[in-house]
């Protein structure tokens, strides 16, 4: 398993349009990658689990990737998020 701490920067934070381009990011990996925040876990791959985290600009989450592409998948979504996510 891999794991990078990432600091979200949109201003709205996670809502359903970055949701989605997280997940469907996340589901071109054949590895489990989910993300800790404060409140629990989510599922990257999963929009209902990642707008169910509530996450907030500002709010940093430890993004964990485990399987035979952890690596590319853990450098790919990193760099999305800290890219603001497609907006």
């Amino acid at each position: 398993m891999v794991k990078q701490k990432v600091t979200v920067r949109n201003l709205a934070g996670i809502h359903l349009k970055p949701a989605g381009t997280l997940c469907t990011e996340a589901m071109k990996f054949t590895s489990s990658i989910t993300f800790v925040y404060k409140k629990g876990v989510a599922n990257a791959k999963s929009v209902l689990s990642v707008l169910a985290a509530c996450v907030k600009c500002g709010d940093e989450i430890v993004l964990q990737c485990e399987g035979k592409d952890e690596e590319e998948a853990l450098k790919d979504l990193v760099r999305l998020i800290e890219d603001g996510l497609g907006e």
